[in-house]
Protein backbone atom coordinates (compact mmCIF):
# COMPACT_ATOMS: atom_id res chain seq x y z
CA UNK A 1 0.00 0.00 0.00
CA UNK A 2 1.28 3.48 -0.81
CA UNK A 3 2.26 5.83 1.99
CA UNK A 4 -0.54 8.09 3.28
CA UNK A 5 -0.70 11.51 1.67
CA UNK A 6 0.76 14.46 3.62
CA UNK A 7 -2.52 16.40 3.72
CA UNK A 8 -4.51 13.49 5.08
CA UNK A 9 -2.10 12.40 7.76
CA UNK A 10 -0.31 15.55 8.94
CA UNK A 11 -2.71 16.08 11.86
CA UNK A 12 -2.19 12.53 13.13
CA UNK A 13 1.45 13.00 14.09
CA UNK A 14 1.93 12.74 17.87
CA UNK A 15 3.78 15.48 19.70
CA UNK A 16 6.94 14.02 21.32
CA UNK A 17 7.02 16.97 23.75
CA UNK A 18 3.58 16.05 25.10
CA UNK A 19 3.53 14.00 28.32
CA UNK A 20 0.75 11.78 26.98
CA UNK A 21 2.11 8.48 25.59
CA UNK A 22 2.56 8.59 21.83
CA UNK A 23 0.24 5.66 21.14
CA UNK A 24 -2.58 7.35 23.09
CA UNK A 25 -2.05 10.59 21.16
CA UNK A 26 -2.12 8.70 17.86
CA UNK A 27 -5.21 6.70 18.86
CA UNK A 28 -7.06 9.87 19.88
CA UNK A 29 -6.14 11.74 16.69
CA UNK A 30 -7.09 8.78 14.52
CA UNK A 31 -10.38 8.38 16.42
CA UNK A 32 -11.26 12.03 15.75
CA UNK A 33 -10.39 11.62 12.07
CA UNK A 34 -12.65 8.56 11.82
CA UNK A 35 -15.57 10.36 13.48
CA UNK A 36 -14.99 13.32 11.14
CA UNK A 37 -15.48 10.93 8.17
CA UNK A 38 -12.02 11.46 6.71
CA UNK A 39 -12.21 7.79 5.71
CA UNK A 40 -15.04 5.89 4.09
CA UNK A 41 -16.66 2.99 5.91
CA UNK A 42 -14.78 -0.19 5.14
CA UNK A 43 -11.69 1.62 3.83
CA UNK A 44 -8.35 -0.06 4.51
CA UNK A 45 -5.75 1.52 6.76
CA UNK A 46 -2.06 1.45 5.85
CA UNK A 47 0.03 -1.33 7.34
CA UNK A 48 1.65 -0.72 10.73
CA UNK A 49 5.01 -0.30 9.00
CA UNK A 50 3.72 2.32 6.55
CA UNK A 51 1.78 4.09 9.30
CA UNK A 52 4.85 4.21 11.56
CA UNK A 53 7.16 5.48 8.81
CA UNK A 54 4.70 8.13 7.64
CA UNK A 55 4.12 9.52 11.13
CA UNK A 56 7.65 9.18 12.48
CA UNK A 57 6.74 6.75 15.25
CA UNK A 58 7.78 3.21 16.09
CA UNK A 59 5.85 0.19 14.85
CA UNK A 60 5.07 -0.64 18.47
CA UNK A 61 3.39 2.77 18.87
CA UNK A 62 1.38 2.25 15.68
CA UNK A 63 0.43 -1.28 16.74
CA UNK A 64 -0.74 -0.20 20.21
CA UNK A 65 -2.80 2.68 18.77
CA UNK A 66 -4.52 0.43 16.25
CA UNK A 67 -5.16 -2.22 18.92
CA UNK A 68 -6.83 0.38 21.13
CA UNK A 69 -9.17 1.48 18.33
CA UNK A 70 -9.95 -2.15 17.52
CA UNK A 71 -10.97 -2.57 21.16
CA UNK A 72 -13.19 0.52 20.87
CA UNK A 73 -14.85 -0.84 17.73
CA UNK A 74 -13.63 1.91 15.39
CA UNK A 75 -11.32 -0.39 13.44
CA UNK A 76 -11.70 -4.08 12.60
CA UNK A 77 -8.94 -6.50 11.69
CA UNK A 78 -9.40 -9.16 9.02
CA UNK A 79 -7.04 -12.12 9.04
CA UNK A 80 -4.64 -11.86 6.13
CA UNK A 81 -6.24 -8.68 4.77
CA UNK A 82 -5.36 -5.90 7.21
CA UNK A 83 -7.18 -3.25 9.23
CA UNK A 84 -10.33 -1.48 8.05
CA UNK A 85 -12.51 1.41 9.19
CA UNK A 86 -15.60 -0.03 10.85
CA UNK A 87 -18.88 1.14 9.29
CA UNK A 88 -20.82 3.13 11.89
CA UNK A 89 -24.27 4.66 11.95
CA UNK A 90 -25.04 7.82 13.89
CA UNK A 91 -28.75 8.07 14.58
CA UNK A 92 -30.02 11.49 15.74
CA UNK A 93 -32.58 10.90 18.46
CA UNK A 94 -34.55 14.05 17.67
CA UNK A 95 -35.71 13.00 14.19
CA UNK A 96 -38.05 10.21 13.15
CA UNK A 97 -36.71 8.52 10.05
CA UNK A 98 -36.67 5.08 8.52
CA UNK A 99 -33.59 2.88 8.72
CA UNK A 100 -33.24 2.88 4.92
CA UNK A 101 -33.51 6.67 4.65
CA UNK A 102 -30.99 7.20 7.44
CA UNK A 103 -28.45 4.91 5.77
CA UNK A 104 -28.80 6.53 2.34
CA UNK A 105 -28.25 9.97 3.88
CA UNK A 106 -24.94 8.71 5.28
CA UNK A 107 -23.73 7.11 2.07
CA UNK A 108 -24.51 3.48 2.98
CA UNK A 109 -26.50 1.04 0.88
CA UNK A 110 -29.40 -0.22 3.01
CA UNK A 111 -30.66 -3.76 2.87
CA UNK A 112 -32.92 -6.20 4.68
CA UNK A 113 -32.99 -9.96 4.97
CA UNK A 114 -36.31 -11.38 6.04
CA UNK A 115 -36.27 -14.03 8.75
CA UNK A 116 -40.03 -14.47 9.00
CA UNK A 117 -43.32 -12.76 8.09
CA UNK A 118 -46.30 -14.26 9.89
CA UNK A 119 -49.81 -13.51 11.10
CA UNK A 120 -50.39 -14.81 14.64
CA UNK A 121 -52.61 -14.17 17.67
CA UNK A 122 -51.61 -11.05 19.61
CA UNK A 123 -49.74 -11.46 22.88
CA UNK A 124 -50.87 -9.73 26.06
CA UNK A 125 -48.16 -7.06 25.69
CA UNK A 126 -49.13 -6.40 22.05
CA UNK A 127 -52.79 -6.06 23.01
CA UNK A 128 -51.87 -3.46 25.62
CA UNK A 129 -49.28 -1.51 23.58
CA UNK A 130 -51.33 -1.40 20.36
CA UNK A 131 -54.78 -1.08 21.98
CA UNK A 132 -56.11 -4.28 20.40
CA UNK A 133 -58.93 -6.57 21.38
CA UNK A 134 -57.81 -9.75 23.18
CA UNK A 135 -58.82 -11.87 20.18
CA UNK A 136 -56.99 -9.72 17.61
CA UNK A 137 -54.35 -11.03 15.22
CA UNK A 138 -51.06 -9.29 14.49
CA UNK A 139 -48.54 -9.32 11.68
CA UNK A 140 -45.08 -10.17 13.01
CA UNK A 141 -42.05 -9.21 10.93
CA UNK A 142 -38.54 -10.38 11.75
CA UNK A 143 -35.58 -9.26 9.66
CA UNK A 144 -31.91 -8.41 9.63
CA UNK A 145 -31.03 -4.78 8.89
CA UNK A 146 -27.91 -4.36 6.77
CA UNK A 147 -25.63 -1.51 5.74
CA UNK A 148 -23.32 -2.25 2.80
CA UNK A 149 -24.06 -5.93 3.36
CA UNK A 150 -23.07 -5.92 7.06
CA UNK A 151 -25.68 -6.92 9.66
CA UNK A 152 -26.24 -3.89 11.87
CA UNK A 153 -29.36 -4.94 13.74
CA UNK A 154 -32.05 -7.57 14.24
CA UNK A 155 -35.55 -6.09 14.09
CA UNK A 156 -38.80 -7.63 15.35
CA UNK A 157 -41.88 -5.59 14.41
CA UNK A 158 -45.56 -6.10 15.17
CA UNK A 159 -48.56 -4.44 13.49
CA UNK A 160 -52.31 -5.08 13.63
CA UNK A 161 -52.98 -7.75 11.02
CA UNK A 162 -55.92 -5.72 9.71
CA UNK A 163 -53.41 -3.09 8.50
CA UNK A 164 -50.94 -5.53 6.91
CA UNK A 165 -52.98 -8.56 5.85
CA UNK A 166 -50.31 -9.65 3.33
CA UNK A 167 -46.86 -9.26 4.91
CA UNK A 168 -45.16 -10.83 1.88
CA UNK A 169 -45.99 -7.64 -0.08
CA UNK A 170 -43.54 -5.54 1.97
CA UNK A 171 -40.33 -4.58 0.18
CA UNK A 172 -37.04 -3.36 1.67
CA UNK A 173 -38.56 -0.28 3.33
CA UNK A 174 -41.40 -0.96 5.75
CA UNK A 175 -42.08 2.75 6.28
CA UNK A 176 -42.39 3.35 2.52
CA UNK A 177 -44.85 0.46 2.36
CA UNK A 178 -46.92 2.05 5.14
CA UNK A 179 -46.81 5.51 3.53
CA UNK A 180 -48.13 4.13 0.25
CA UNK A 181 -51.16 2.85 2.16
CA UNK A 182 -51.81 6.05 4.09
CA UNK A 183 -50.41 4.64 7.33
CA UNK A 184 -47.41 6.91 7.84
CA UNK A 185 -45.72 6.82 11.25
CA UNK A 186 -45.44 10.48 12.29
CA UNK A 187 -44.52 10.09 15.96
CA UNK A 188 -42.74 7.43 17.98
CA UNK A 189 -41.74 6.75 21.57
CA UNK A 190 -38.47 4.87 21.99
CA UNK A 191 -37.01 3.21 25.05
CA UNK A 192 -33.35 2.17 25.23
CA UNK A 193 -31.70 -0.45 27.39
CA UNK A 194 -28.59 -2.59 27.37
CA UNK A 195 -29.04 -6.34 26.93
CA UNK A 196 -26.88 -9.37 26.23
CA UNK A 197 -27.23 -11.24 22.96
CA UNK A 198 -29.16 -14.49 23.19
CA UNK A 199 -27.80 -17.49 21.31
CA UNK A 200 -30.38 -16.92 18.56
CA UNK A 201 -29.61 -13.20 18.17
CA UNK A 202 -25.87 -13.88 18.30
CA UNK A 203 -26.17 -16.46 15.54
CA UNK A 204 -28.19 -14.07 13.37
CA UNK A 205 -25.62 -11.30 13.85
CA UNK A 206 -22.54 -13.56 13.69
CA UNK A 207 -21.35 -12.36 17.10
CA UNK A 208 -20.54 -14.13 20.37
CA UNK A 209 -23.43 -15.09 22.70
CA UNK A 210 -23.92 -12.68 25.61
CA UNK A 211 -22.20 -9.83 23.75
CA UNK A 212 -23.57 -6.44 24.78
CA UNK A 213 -26.30 -5.00 22.54
CA UNK A 214 -28.55 -1.97 22.62
CA UNK A 215 -32.25 -2.84 22.59
CA UNK A 216 -34.57 -0.13 21.26
CA UNK A 217 -38.29 -0.60 21.79
CA UNK A 218 -40.37 1.68 19.60
CA UNK A 219 -44.09 2.40 19.61
CA UNK A 220 -45.08 4.22 16.42
CA UNK A 221 -48.18 6.41 16.00
CA UNK A 222 -50.10 7.65 12.96
CA UNK A 223 -51.35 11.21 12.53
CA UNK A 224 -54.64 10.32 14.27
CA UNK A 225 -52.63 9.14 17.31
CA UNK A 226 -53.21 5.44 16.73
CA UNK A 227 -50.43 3.15 17.96
CA UNK A 228 -49.87 0.75 15.05
CA UNK A 229 -46.19 -0.26 15.41
CA UNK A 230 -44.38 -2.12 18.17
CA UNK A 231 -40.75 -2.80 17.25
CA UNK A 232 -37.82 -4.28 19.16
CA UNK A 233 -34.47 -3.56 17.48
CA UNK A 234 -31.30 -5.22 18.72
CA UNK A 235 -28.36 -3.02 17.64
CA UNK A 236 -24.69 -3.92 17.53
CA UNK A 237 -22.93 -1.47 19.79
CA UNK A 238 -19.73 -1.64 17.72
CA UNK A 239 -21.51 -0.25 14.66
CA UNK A 240 -24.26 1.95 16.04
CA UNK A 241 -24.06 5.38 17.69
CA UNK A 242 -26.92 7.54 18.90
CA UNK A 243 -26.52 11.29 18.96
CA UNK A 244 -28.57 13.74 21.00
CA UNK A 245 -28.08 17.51 20.96
CA UNK A 246 -28.96 19.17 24.27
CA UNK A 247 -29.49 22.90 24.71
CA UNK A 248 -29.97 25.07 27.75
Amino acid sequence: MNAPTEDRWRDLRPDPENDTPLYLQLARKLSIAIHDNRWNAGEALPSERVLAESLGVSRITARKAIALLVEQGLIRRTQGAGSFITPRIEDPLSRLTSFSEMLRQRGFTPGSRWLSREIQPASRDEVIQLGLSPAAAVTRLKRLRLADGIVMAVENSTFPAALIPDPSAIGDSLYSFLEQRGLSIVRALQHFRAVNASEEIARQMSIAPNEALLLITRVGYTADQRAIELTDTYCRNDYYDFVAELRK
